[in-house]
């Protein structure tokens, strides 16, 4: 056995694969495309133009990192509403406990996977932040 042709064969190899299709996106230019399961950022569902949440506070309860912040209040009809309602990015693990815990399907993780900000409090995803993702 000849000693080169150990080494033109794994030239082969190693051309092959250079002329192949790359595998890295061009990020800005080309979106990744993200599978339907993927847990993102978080968003609240609306109902009758408002938000569906009726701070059961099950969200909270069962969130492992403990980001969610909610706070009730009552309207004139006495039916519970979330006042406050907080999600603290940077806390979050994307687990997904909260969409699955809830009862009223008041909370969904959406696609968007886009996270950086400028500064610490632009991470805390309040009620009227969380209610303009699509």
């Amino acid at each position: 056995m000849n000693p080169i042709t150990p080494i033109i064969n794994g030239l082969k190899i190693t051309l092959s694969h250079l002329f192949k299709k790359p595998v890295t996106l061009q990020y800005p230019d080309e979106r990744p495309n993200v599978a339907q399961r993927y847990r993102g950022l978080h968003a609240l569902n609306v109902s009758h133009n408002k938000a569906k949440c009726v701070a059961c506070y099950l969200c909270p309860t069962v969130c492992p990192a403990k980001c969610i912040t909610v706070e009730a209040g009552e309207d004139a009809n006495h039916d519970k509403y979330a006042e406050k309602y907080e999600i603290d990015m940077l806390r979050c693990i994307f687990c997904g406990y909260c969409v699955e815990a809830c009862p009223v399907d008041a909370i969904r993780m959406t696609g968007q996977f886009e996270l950086a900000n400028f500064s610490r409090e632009d991470f805390v995803f309040t009620k009227e932040r969380l209610l303009e993702k699509k």
